[in-house]
């Protein structure tokens, strides 16, 4: 995938001068300002949190992500009654497309939930740049993807609508990045970057793929800047840790049942404050 970040970096250089010259320099020291709503002090407190035993994490038995029915969390369809509800349906508010919609609005919710917030950052020893909250980005959504494809054609349906609502996000993201000129071939990369990487997660997980070929896919599309072979040291624990935490996380997913799925009803693992017993 790095040719293809190398091309989107380079287009900035296109870009008009003064105004973005900050992004032009470089894509990956993109300030993390910019794709998220954090004050200053949750980000020095990022800067201080200790390192996390990655060794120990994310070998716990999996477990349905559906929250609990009582959970202040759970997001119910509305109940209107009356006059109100006569209007909405001839306004095709319960049709199955608005429901879909309104489905595919709350799983992105999940999505962004755990890519935006600082921990994910921190227990992988990930700098907050584009590029790592763009491949997080891309790396649920098609774990929620890959779970939408076992309920069959309505799945895909369904995944078609959350994709659009992705798709949305991405380029408000890319807009307020400053990138005002040459959006549209910049969506067009980050196109062709999602699906590369949607495939390359897909084979990295089917039963004859390669020991450590997960592993590999990772550091390549979120933690390695210039496609060096992965370090052995932290950095190879972290990449060890993210595959064993993608693997539960699917697993966790394929446990959840439909209806909390297509709902949105469902939360990735907390990564706040982990303790390696509960991951």
């Amino acid at each position: 995938m790095l040719p293809r970040w190398i091309r989107v970096a380079t287009s900035l250089s296109r870009v008009t001068p003064q105004k973005n010259i900050g992004i032009q320099q470089d894509l990956y020291s993109c300030s993390c300002r910019t794709y998220s709503v954090l004050a200053a002090a949750e980000a020095k407190s990022y800067a201080s949190t200790p390192e996390v035993n990655l060794n120990k994490m994310f070998w716990s038995k999996p477990s349905a992500l559906s929250l609990a029915p009582n959970s202040p969390l759970i997001i119910e369809e509305p109940k209107y009654e009356g006059i109100q509800r006569i209007i909405l349906k001839l306004l095709m508010f319960y049709s199955k497309q608005s429901k879909s919609i309104r489905g595919a609005n709350v799983i992105y919710r999940r999505v962004i939930y755990q890519v935006d917030k600082p921990a994910i950052y921190n227990v992988f020893s990930l700098e907050k740049t584009f590029k790592t909250t763009f491949s997080l980005l891309v790396l649920h959504m098609w774990l929620c993807l890959r779970r939408l494809k076992q309920e069959g054609k309505e799945g895909v349906e369904f995944g078609q609508y959350l994709y659009e609502i992705y798709n949305h996000d991405v380029e408000l993201r890319v807009s307020k990045a400053g990138v005002n000129l040459l959006l549209t071939r910049w969506m067009k990369d980050l196109e062709k970057i999602f699906y590369g990487n949607i495939v390359a997660y897909d084979a990295a997980m089917v039963p004859e793929a390669k020991h450590h070929e997960l592993e590999n896919v990772l550091w390549r599309n979120v933690f390695s800047d210039d496609g060096s072979s992965i370090p052995n040291d932290v950095g190879q624990r972290a990449v060890q840790a993210m595959s064993r935490y993608i693997r539960r996380e699917s697993a966790c997913l394929s446990l959840t049942d439909k209806e909390a799925i297509f709902s949105g009803n469902f939360m990735f693992t907390s990564l706040e404050n982990p303790s390696p017993e509960s991951l």
